[in-house]
C-alpha cells in the first residue's frame, strides 16, 4: 500500500446515490487563526460564506419540508481519519445510503471540527461526525439552539507524540507543538493537559509552550522538516508520526481517563455524531435512518476481521483523503480505537471544563446537548445521556 501524501484538502464533497459518487472538489473552508479565535470565543456563530461562493460548494438547505417528512437530501460531514471509520465504512459500504432510501446522501470531508461546525451552522451540511469539544462549543455559543449529539462513534485514538529527545513534560518549555485546529478536541486536550503540567498557553500561539493549529498532513511535513517538536493528534496521524517520522509517544490520552466518569477505563470520546436541531425537528425519520446506517457501520467494524477492516477503511480513506495508508500505520491506528455508539456522556462536564481551561469556550449549562431517543430506539439498547439530555 502507498502512504498518504502530504497534500490533504481540508474539505471535499461528493454525492452518493446508492453506491455512486461524483468527484470530490475542495470547498475552501480554511479558517485563519484570527478568525478562529473570533469564532471560538466571540459572541456569534461564524457563517461560512465561502462555502456558497466556491463553485464546488454546497448551497444552503432550502426551506424545510413539514415535520415528519423524509428530507430530499442529507448532507453529511466527516473527516479522513481512522477515528471516523464509522463514517468511512457507512458511506463506502452503502449502509447509510441504503437506510436513507429515496433521500439523497451527499458527503463533505473536513480536516477538523471547528470547520465542520462552521459548515453545519451555515447550512452547508445537516449532520456531521466530529469531536466532542467543537460540538460543546457550538451548543454553548448558540445557548443550546444549534446542535444535538445523537450518537457516539469512536473512543480513544489520540496521542501527544514528540521528538525522541523530549522525555518528560519538563522538556516542553519553549517548544512548538501542533494540533489539528484551534478549539478542536485534541487542541483542547493538549492545552488543558499543559495547564496540569504548570504551563501557560494562549489561543494566539504565545505562552510557555507554543501551540500551532495545523492541518494534519502539514503537521507531518513540518515535523519531518524539524519545524515542530510534537503534536497532539488523532489516528492515523499519531501512528504516521511515530512509524514514518520517528516520533515517540509522550502522552497517550487514554491514560488520562480512569473510567470514573464513563465507567469505561481508558475510553474517552474522540468522534461523535451530531445533527442540526432544526433539521432533526423537520426530518426525524431521516435522522433515524441515518442512525440505522451508523449502527450498522459500528456493528460491522466490531465484527469484521482485522484484515477486512483495514482493507475497507483504507479504500475509503483513499476516496476521502486521496491516498491509502501503509499497513503498519493503519494496524497501529486500529489498535488504539474503540468503535462504539455510546457517546460516553458522563465525560462531557469535564470536556466542557477543559475547554474553559483552554480558553476556547465559556462555562455554561450544557443540559440538553444530547438527544439519544432515536439511537436507543434503533439500537434496542439504553445509552445514557448522563442527565444532559433526552434518552
Amino acid at each position: 500500500m502507498s502512504e498518504s501524501q502530504d497534500k490533504s484538502p481540508q474539505s471535499s464533497t461528493r454525492i452518493v446515490a446508492g453506491q455512486s459518487a461524483t468527484p470530490k472538489r475542495p470547498l475552501g473552508l480554511k479558517i485563519g487563526i484570527g478568525a478562529a479565535i473570533l469564532a471560538l470565543v466571540g459572541g456569534g456563530v461564524a457563517v461560512a460564506s465561502a462555502v456558497n461562493a466556491n463553485n464546488g460548494g454546497t448551497t444552503p438547505a432550502a426551506d424545510s419540508a413539514p415535520a415528519g417528512n423524509p428530507a430530499a437530501d442529507l448532507k453529511l460531514g466527516y473527516f479522513g481519519n481512522v477515528t471516523h471509520a464509522p463514517a468511512l465504512v457507512g458511506v463506502s459500504k452503502g449502509f447509510i445510503a441504503e437506510e436513507l432510501g429515496s433521500t439523497k446522501l451527499s458527503t463533505q470531508v473536513f480536516n477538523a471540527g471547528p470547520a465542520a461546525i462552521e459548515a453545519l451552522n451555515a447550512g452547508a451540511i445537516d449532520a456531521t461526525y466530529i469531536g466532542p469539544n467543537p460540538a460543546i462549543n457550538s451548543f454553548v455559543k448558540s445557548q443550546g439552539q444549534s446542535i444535538n449529539i445523537i450518537a457516539g462513534a469512536a473512543a480513544g485514538g489520540a496521542q501527544l507524540v514528540v521528538r525522541p529527545e523530549i522525555t518528560s513534560a519538563a522538556d516542553l518549555k519553549g517548544k512548538t507543538l501542533a494540533t489539528p485546529q484551534l478549539g478542536g478536541t485534541q487542541d483542547v486536550a493538549l492545552r488543558a493537559w499543559l495547564v496540569t503540567q504548570g504551563y501557560k498557553t494562549n489561543v494566539d500561539g504565545s505562552g510557555d509552550v507554543a501551540i500551532n493549529p495545523t492541518e494534519n498532513a502539514q503537521t507531518l511535513k513540518l515535523f519531518q522538516d524539524g519545524k515542530l517538536d510534537g503534536a497532539w493528534v488523532p489516528e492515523p496521524w499519531a501512528s504516521r508520526l511515530v512509524l514514518t517520522a520517528g516520533a515517540k509517544v509522550l502522552v497517550d490520552e487514554k491514560d488520562l481517563w480512569d473510567g470514573s466518569l464513563s465507567g469505561k477505563p481508558g475510553e474517552f470520546p474522540t468522534t461523535i455524531l451530531i445533527v442540526n436541531q432544526k433539521f432533526a425537528a423537520d426530518h426525524p425519520d431521516t435522522v433515524k435512518a441515518l442512525l440505522k446506517g451508523h449502527v450498522k457501520s459500528v456493528e460491522w467494524l466490531n465484527k469484521a476481521s482485522d484484515g477486512e477492516k483495514a482493507t475497507v477503511i483504507n479504500a475509503a480513506l483513499k476516496e476521502a483523503a486521496g491516498a491509502e495508508l501503509k499497513a503498519d500505520v493503519i494496524d497501529r491506528s486500529l489498535k488504539n480505537i474503540v468503535f462504539t455508539v455510546d457517546p460516553l456522556a458522563g465525560t462531557y462536564q469535564k470536556l466542557l471544563a477543559d475547554g474553559v481551561t483552554a480558553g476556547t469556550t465559556k462555562q455554561a449549562d450544557i443540559n440538553g446537548i444530547f438527544d439519544l431517543r432515536a439511537l436507543n430506539s434503533v439500537s434496542g439498547e439504553q445509552t445514557s445521556a448522563a442527565k444532559l439530555g433526552k434518552e
